[in-house]
């Protein structure tokens, strides 16, 4: 079996394609290398250096493979509001060139990389994915009216897709395998780290008015490795079942800003921050309820606790950074 990952040198990229290594698959990477990068590419797999945006090479890297992993998109929330038109051609055109192709070369099997950003405002506090889904940024709407085409293609096209809306992605490979750190990243975790090693002066908190119990934003953080396993296992559930599914996938735990700040600062070292006025289309409360995909998958996050989630980073950010040992 072969998989095509497109967006296989970013940073879930490259954790999905050592899942998909560990679990005996033969890997395809096709990356634009933008935010890719490539000490993320692992010797025994095919590498296209491509964008999206080429159909026909697209359609090229999709020969002989049995299933496509699509991760590659813009994912930065608030860059999304101010420049829509760049998430709009990447992530939605990007992957109607994908469906397209995959529909020219017969390949009929799609995991997708959604968001929970596809919720929005969360109407209750533990989000199912019977929650209604109305998003409050553009990249939150980008996933969704990709979830939207995928059901069409699966109707008119026969292309079955599973969609994983991620809560948010943290934390590195415990092995040291997966090596590239995240470029520019958006995401509190990495930031925290970058003020830590002195790349930041100092990291703000966005919001501490929130209708929080520490008037911070709470969210459901999970392991990458915990992510990349879920892959595989949906990859494997649409080869065997060939039915579609949209699945959250998160720890049903959230720990707000400030509780990550203090436990970041107990278990490495004080650190720059200061408090910043709210950002636009950030909900107080986002935290999953991940029943269906432990039902359909099997899959149970099992790399997620707080602590682990930390000091992988850390210890990452230490091999680039090694001053700050």
């Amino acid at each position: 079996m072969k998989i095509l990952v497109v967006g296989g040198a970013g940073y879930i990229g490259a954790h999905v394609v050592k899942a998909l290594l560990n679990a005996g698959i033969s890997v395809r990477v096709y990356d634009d290398l933008s935010t890719g990068q490539k000490i993320n590419l692992f010797p025994q797999i095919e590498f296209v250096e491509n964008t999206i945006l080429n159909e026909k090479a697209l359609e090229e890297a999709l020969t002989d493979v049995d299933g496509v992993i699509h991760l590659a998109a813009k994912k930065a929330v608030g860059e999304s509001m101010t420049l829509p038109e760049i998430y709009a051609t990447n992530n939605i055109t990007g992957t109607l060139n994908l469906l397209n192709a995959m529909a020219k070369k017969n390949v009929k099997n799609i995991v997708f990389s959604s968001s929970a950003a596809v919720y929005g405002t969360p109407q209750y506090t533990k989000v199912d994915e019977a929650h209604p889904v109305n998003p409050i940024n553009f990249y939150g709407f980008t996933k969704l009216e990709i979830e939207r085409f995928l059901e069409w293609y699966d109707r008119l096209k026969d292309i079955k897709f599973i969609a994983l809306r991620y809560f948010n992605a943290v934390g590195y490979d415990e092995t040291g395998t997966v090596q590239g750190l995240e470029k520019n990243p958006q995401n509190l975790l990495p930031i925290i780290m970058e003020t830590i090693v002195g790349i930041r002066e100092k990291m703000l908190i966005f919001g501490t008015d929130y209708d929080t119990p520490d008037g911070t934003c709470i969210r459901d953080y999970i392991h990458v490795s915990d992510l990349a396993t879920a892959h595989v296992s949906a990859l494997n559930y649409l080869l065997k079942e060939h039915k579609s599914q949209v699945l959250n996938l998160g720890t049903e735990t959230g720990h707000s800003v400030l509780e990550m700040v203090k436990r970041t600062e107990a278990l490495i070292k004080p650190f720059p921050h200061e408090n910043a006025p709210r950002r636009p289309g950030d909900p107080a409360q986002l935290t999953a309820v991940a029943h269906k995909a432990h039902t359909l998958l099997g899959w149970t996050p099992t790399h997620s606790a707080l602590d682990n989630i930390i000091l992988s980073t850390w210890a990452l950010y230490q091999k680039h950074f090694p001053q700050n040992r």
